[in-house]
C-alpha cells in the first residue's frame, strides 16, 4: 500500500508540475482566441515571420489578418500578443470562463452571440460565397435557384448554416465543425457546395485548383444584413477594453484594413500530386517535429490518466467490498460513501469525455473562478474518467475471487484491508491486467477529443498541419500510422508483462502465503 501511495504522490507531483502558475507578467499579455485554421483570417505555421504571434504552449505561430488586427491592438495597449487556439465552439466559453481577453476569429455579432458576450465596431465586411468543384454539376451556377438539389454545407455554430434556409430547392446537409471538414467533404464529393466567404474562399480556390467559387451578383444571393457581414471583436460583458478598442480600430483606415487583406490572402498554389504516398513522406518528413511531440504529449496523458484512474479503482473497489458493520452509525456512513461512489461512477461511464472536458476546463472558471491550465484538466479529466471504468473492473476482480480466502484470512484475524493488501488485490491486479490495458489503449486514442479545450495533443496537431498544406486524407493518414504504432507498441508491451506475471504466479503464490503465515503468527 506505501508503494501505490507514493506512486500516487509522484503522480500529484507530476501533474502540478504540469500546471503553469499565473504571475503579474499576465496582466502584460493580450490573450487572443481564435481557430488558426481558417485563413486568411487566421492560420497556424510553424516558423515565426511577418505579423505572426506565438500560439500557447505549442511552439506554433498564428498568421493572418485576424493576428495582423490583434497585433495593432496590443501594440497600442502597451501588452505582448499570445494567440490561444481554441475550437470554434469553445471561443465563447473561453472568453466568459477567462482564458482569453478577447475573440478575433472572423466572428460576426449576431443577435444570439450579443447576448452572451459584448462586441466591438466592425473591423472587416465580408462577402459569402459558394465553394465548389470546377468539374460539379454546379459549375456554371450563377443563382441561389441553380443550385436544385445540390447537397450544400455550413459551419456549425455560424450565420452560413443558417443560410443555407435561403436555398430553398437545395438539400440542406449536416453542419460541419470546420472549414477543413468541409473542404474534404467536398473534394470527396459527400457534398456539392458549402457557404464560405470571398476572402476565405480565395484562399482556398487559390491553393486547390480543382475547386472555384460562385460570387453572386445583383438580387442572386444570399439576403442578409449588414450585422450579418460585419466582423467584430468578442469582449466580456461591460469590458473597459471595449471603448479602448474601438478607438483603436477608428485609427486603422479602410484602405490599410485592405492592404492587410491582400497581404493576408496567400493564394498559393499547393504542389501537384506525383504520387500518393510520396505525399504522405512528404508531410511527415516536413512535420514529424510536431507530430512527434503531440504524440508524446498524447501518450504522456494516456499514461498518468491510466494510473492515477487504476488507483481510483482500487481505491473505489476496496471501499464498495467492505462487510456491512453491524453498528447503525458506521453503517450509514459506509451507504452514505457508497451512495456517492455510485453517482460519480454512473455519471462519469454515462456521459462522453469531450462534454467532461468542456464541463471541467470551463465549468470550473465559470462557477468558481478557478483558471485550470490545459494540461492539467486534460490529466484530471481522463483521470477521473478512467476511476469510474476501472472501479467496476476492480469491484468484478475482487468478486471472482473465491470466497473461501475471504474467509480463511477472517478466521486468522485479518482486517479487511490486510485481506485486501495480502490475499486479494495480488490476485486481482494479475487478473484484470488485460482490462487495465485496453483502458490504456482507449485513452490513446479518446484523447482526441481533448482538442475541444486547445490541448496539443496528436490529434489537435493534424488538424493544424492539414489546415496549412490543404493535403488532409495525406495528413490523417500519417497519423492513422502513429495512433497504430503507439496502440501496437502499448499492447505488445502490456501481453509481455502479463507473461512474466503468470509465469511467476506459483512464486507470487507462495509469496502470499509466507505473508499470511508471519501475519498469523503476530
Amino acid at each position: 500500500m506505501k508503494k501505490w501511495l507514493f506512486g500516487l504522490v509522484a503522480c500529484l507531483m507530476v501533474i502540478l508540475g504540469a500546471c503553469q502558475t499565473q504571475t503579474a507578467q499576465t496582466e502584460q499579455v493580450f490573450r487572443v482566441g481564435m481557430e488558426a485554421n481558417y485563413a486568411p483570417y487566421n492560420w497556424t505555421q510553424t516558423q515565426s515571420g511577418k505579423d505572426t504571434a506565438p500560439i500557447e504552449n505549442t511552439g506554433e505561430f498564428a498568421g493572418g489578418y485576424d493576428v495582423a488586427i490583434a497585433q495593432k491592438i496590443a501594440d497600442k495597449l502597451g501588452k505582448k500578443l499570445v494567440i490561444v487556439k481554441t475550437e470554434w465552439d469553445g471561443l465563447i466559453p473561453s472568453l466568459q470562463a477567462g482564458k482569453i481577453d478577447a475573440i478575433i476569429a472572423g466572428m460576426s455579432p449576431t443577435a444570439e452571440r450579443k447576448q452572451e458576450i459584448d462586441f466591438t465596431d466592425s473591423y472587416y465586411m465580408s462577402t459569402l460565397v459558394l465553394v465548389i468543384r470546377k468539374d460539379g454539376a454546379y459549375a456554371n451556377a450563377h443563382s441561389l435557384k441553380d443550385f436544385s438539389g445540390a447537397r450544400v454545407t455550413g459551419q456549425l455554430g455560424t450565420l452560413h448554416y443558417d443560410l443555407l434556409d435561403q436555398m430553398k430547392t437545395a438539400s440542406k446537409q449536416e453542419a460541419m465543425s470546420d472549414f477543413s471538414a468541409m473542404r474534404v467533404a467536398l473534394e470527396s464529393g459527400k457534398i456539392d457546395a458549402y457557404i464560405s466567404e470571398k476572402s476565405t474562399a480565395i484562399d482556398v480556390v487559390g491553393a486547390n485548383n480543382q475547386l472555384k467559387m460562385i460570387e453572386f451578383k445583383d438580387n442572386n444571393g444570399f439576403v442578409v444584413s449588414e450585422e450579418d457581414v460585419a466582423t467584430s471583436i468578442g469582449l466580456p460583458k461591460n469590458s473597459e477594453l471595449t471603448e479602448k478598442i474601438n478607438t483603436i480600430l477608428k485609427q486603422i483606415s479602410p484602405s490599410e484594413r485592405e492592404d492587410l487583406m491582400k497581404q493576408a490572402i496567400r493564394g498559393e498554389t499547393t504542389q501537384e500530386s506525383q504520387h500518393f504516398f510520396m505525399d504522405m513522406w512528404i508531410v511527415l518528413k516536413k512535420n514529424w517535429p510536431q507530430l512527434v511531440d503531440g504524440a508524446t504529449k498524447t501518450l504522456y496523458i494516456s499514461l498518468i490518466g491510466t494510473i492515477i484512474g487504476l488507483f481510483i479503482g482500487l481505491c473505489i473497489g476496496i471501499i464498495r467490498t467492505i462487510p456491512r458493520p453491524k453498528e447503525k452509525g458506521k453503517n450509514l456512513v459506509l451507504s452514505l460513501v457508497n451512495g456517492l461512489l455510485s453517482v460519480y461512477i454512473e455519471i462519469f461511464r454515462g456521459t462522453p469525455m469531450i462534454v467532461q472536458a468542456m464541463v471541467v476546463y470551463y465549468g470550473s472558471a465559470l462557477l468558481f473562478g478557478f483558471d485550470m491550465d490545459r494540461l492539467v484538466a486534460a490529466l484530471l479529466i481522463v483521470s477521473i474518467n478512467t476511476g469510474a471504468y476501472m472501479s467496476e473492473v476492480v469491484r468484478g476482480g475482487i468478486i471472482s475471487i473465491d470466497k473461501g480466502q475471504f474467509e480463511a484470512a477472517q478466521a486468522i484475524g485479518m482486517t479487511h484491508l490486510q485481506t485486501m493488501r495480502y490475499v486479494v488485490l495480488p490476485q486481482v491486479l494479475k487478473n484484470i491486467l488485460p482490462a487495465t490495458g485496453n483502458e490504456f489503449v482507449i485513452n490513446i486514442k479518446d484523447t482526441s477529443v481533448l482538442n475541444v479545450i486547445g490541448v496539443t495533443e496528436l490529434f489537435f496537431v493534424t488538424r493544424s498541419i492539414a489546415g496549412r498544406n490543404y493535403q488532409f486524407f495525406q495528413t490523417f493518414l500519417v497519423t492513422c500510422v502513429f495512433y497504430f504504432v503507439m496502440t501496437f507498441t502499448v499492447t505488445r508491451l502490456l501481453r509481455f508483462i502479463e507473461k512474466r506475471l503468470s509465469g511467476k504466479s506459483t512464486d507470487n503464490l507462495a509469496s502470499g502465503q509466507m505473508q499470511v503465515a508471519e501475519i498469523k503468527e503476530t
